[in-house]
């Protein structure tokens, strides 16, 4: 069992936090060794700046370095400046009791940022995933991390299309890994569909990125937070990678899931402002699919947002939103797409089939986003102008069919039959 403590209805507070990071950390572990701990970007909600700052004070007199790395995956870069604000960290700060470290991107959009530390041998790649793929897949990681002693990973559990359940391992594999081990266990996720997969302790993704980090010759520590739904820390969870992310999960499964009696025509989906663009927002529609009723509407509500994807727009605009059969039917026609932008449009255009080159969604997706009518168009989503939706019409309704839900993207929606 990993140290820590947690519920639903409890709060923790920086007392607590400090207490249970040093009954998990203890000082042999980072005394006089280079330390380098692993956060969330600006698309996870969790206390960052208080768990950042205990942990300078837990480890930072002590450690022979501490530093930051923001485990992006594929999300964009951020300035130091918008790091610091991140954890944060005041300039006054960063000069005096982080005058020592440093604060680092993933740069994942640089070639020369990774190592390759081994395969996963095609025979265990179909073992894993049940027989859906199979191929050898080599592993590259951010080779950064082998200038220090000590990786901790520091970050939120929740439901997640992906993997399950996010946090743990995910941490190094999207977060601060690429290439094609990266595109391969997303489009594995994207093949067993979202349905199937979000909100599940035991994947098969998982399993994969867990036979991944076993290639990693390095100690690795793991933080795991657990938020309530106001964002306030009700769980934290310290050991190996594994033990601690299990314990949150367990926790998050509690606090993360809501279930409905009864599936809605119109589900309303209020995006927050953290979610800047639709390769993230999809979360909503990752979270809110199961109680969509069929052939009923999920709106992503999002004044906001005005980019698809920085990264990966150029693809989605090229192939559009589909659902998992339209492209199994024709990959051949898909070959030079990154298979992580396939699996994102797949979550994002939800269940469907594919049959006689007439493709069938199971539930309507409509952007209400400063994205034109136009481009939705063009990538096969639906479209509402933001400037002609009345929050009000869409609240209190559930009698009739109608499920209002704010701060969408995080806690994850399903019908109580399954």
């Amino acid at each position: 069992m990993a140290v820590g403590k947690g519920s639903p209805n409890k709060i923790l507070l920086e007392e607590h936090v400090k207490a249970i990071i040093a009954a998990g950390t203890p000082a042999k572990m980072f005394a006089k060794k280079r330390v380098l701990v692993l956060t969330p970007d600006t698309t996870r909600t969790c206390p960052l700046p208080m768990m950042i700052r205990v942990i300078q004070e837990v480890m930072g007199t002590k450690a022979a370095k501490l530093d930051f790395m923001v485990a992006l995956g594929t999300h964009t870069p951020l300035p130091e400046k918008k790091i610091l604000k991140l954890y944060g960290i005041t300039i006054q700060q960063k000069q005096a009791q982080f005058h020592n470290s440093l604060f680092l991107n993933h740069r994942w959009d640089r070639p020369e940022t990774f190592r390759r530390i081994g395969y996963l041998s095609a025979e265990d790649v179909e073992k894993v995933s049940q027989g859906r793929l199979r191929e050898k897949v080599p592993i590259d990681i951010n080779k950064k991390i082998y200038d220090y002693d000590l990786v901790v990973i520091l970050g939120p559990v929740f439901p997640h299309e992906v993997v399950g359940f996010s946090g743990g391992s995910k941490y190094l594999f999207p977060g601060i890994s690429g290439g094609e081990f990266l595109h391969f266990f997303h489009w594995l996720g994207a093949v067993m569909t979202c349905r199937k997969v979000i909100g599940i302790k035991d994947t098969p993704v998982r399993r994969l990125i867990n036979r991944a980090a076993e290639k990693i010759d390095l100690p690795i520590h793991c933080i795991a937070m657990v938020v309530n739904p106001e964002a306030r820390l009700c769980g934290l969870y310290i050991g190996d990678a594994d033990r601690a992310w299990s314990d949150a999960a367990d926790l998050s499964s509690k606090i993360h899931i809501v279930t409905k009696k009864k599936p809605y025509r119109i589900v309303f989906g209020r995006t927050p402002q953290m979610y800047d663009e639709i390769w993230t927002a999809g979360k909503v529609m990752y979270k809110l699919e199961q109680v969509v009723a069929e052939q009923g509407r999920l709106i992503i509500y999002a004044p906001h947002i005005h980019d698809i994807s920085r990264t990966w727009g150029k693809y989605i605009e090229k192939i559009g939103y589909h659902v998992r059969d339209y492209f199994l039917a024709q990959m051949d026609q898909f070959k030079d797409i990154p298979r992580g932008v396939l699996a994102h449009s797949t979550h994002v255009r939800g269940t469907g089939t594919y049959k006689n080159g007439f493709e069938k969604p199971r539930v309507e997706v409509v952007l209400s986003t400063s994205i034109s009518k136009e481009k939705c168009e063009q990538i096969n989503l639906g479209y509402l102008n933001p400037e002609e939706i009345r929050i009000e019409d869409y609240l209190e309704r559930e009698d009739e069919g109608i499920l209002y839900v704010d701060h969408a993207g995080e806690i994850l929606y399903r019908l109580e039959d399954g």
